[in-house]
């Protein structure tokens, strides 16, 4: 069986802030509300479920649409605020969406994909953390050294990211931005070889045309290439695919804790 489990950080749109911009937080709640919503499009046609990692901050601002969410699929914690990160985040973070979803919130990841303590997620009471991106990634992380696939450590379940198996390339979404679509494909296919499953992650304001906005900020390209309409394009040709290789889609709670269910 090939699983495929697609996850979005959905937050607020705060990257503009580390290149020059300088949006209000109406505009960051704006742009993510708007490219969650080209999301939920494509998932229903493909009648596909995925993990939403979600912020306090965005379900505070946008409480109906992650309740609406959360009837198909997974709510996870993306911690309270994006940019910043305090012990007791993990612990709010979760009863913020839980109080909104009245499911049990077991899953997390940190934004930036960014260390976060498994003594800590595990009192704040979640059960996975999916933070890890076993890849090298310069300016960032180089977790070449961690397993690709999921693993226990310290009683909590660390879910990574796919990597290919030879060379540990990345699928994030960056490369998604920019690898041609062949080339993506092709090593989605030589993840499930390997692995058996596919784990993929993107943002909600990667399907607007976020450069457009009047905040100041002036990105690199590869962080805009095919954005907005064109990425709601390719993710759509990206399902179409995974529909055809005979993926299953699942949220990561049903599959790496399938006995987890509303509280």
């Amino acid at each position: 069986m090939k699983i495929a489990l697609l996850s979005f950080d959905v937050e607020e749109f705060d990257m503009p802030f580390e290149y020059g911009g300088k949006p209000e937080m109406k505009e960051q709640i704006a742009t993510s509300y708007q490219g969650l919503q080209s999301i939920t499009s494509v998932l229903e046609k493909y009648n596909a479920t995925a993990t939403f990692y979600c912020t306090g901050v965005y379900a505070l601002a946008k409480t109906e649409q992650i309740r609406e969410l959360s009837k198909k699929h997974e709510i996870a914690s993306h911690n309270h605020y994006h940019s910043s990160h305090k012990k007791e985040d993990l612990s709010t973070s979760k009863a913020i969406l839980e109080n909104i979803t009245q499911q049990e919130v077991v899953g997390f990841r940190m934004p930036r994909m960014a260390p976060v303590s498994d003594a800590d997620l595990l009192e704040a009471g979640y059960l996975y953390n999916a933070s890890i991106n076993p890849t090298y990634l310069p300016g960032r992380y180089d977790y070449r050294h961690i397993s690709r696939t999921y693993f226990t450590q310290n009683d909590l379940i660390h879910f990574p990211a796919s990597v290919s198996p030879a060379w540990r390339v990345p699928l994030f979404w960056i490369a998604f931005h920019n690898f041609p679509l062949s080339y993506f494909f092709y090593l989605c296919k030589k993840v499930v070889e390997a692995d058996g499953y596919l784990h993929l992650y993107f943002h909600p304001w990667e399907f607007t045309d976020y450069t457009d906005l009047p905040n100041g900020a002036k990105y690199p390209f590869y962080l805009h290439r095919n954005n907005g309409k064109k990425m709601l394009e390719r993710f759509d040709k990206l399902m179409a695919f995974l529909q055809k290789e005979g993926f299953e889609f699942k949220t990561t709670k049903d599959f790496l804790i399938p006995s987890v269910s509303h509280i």
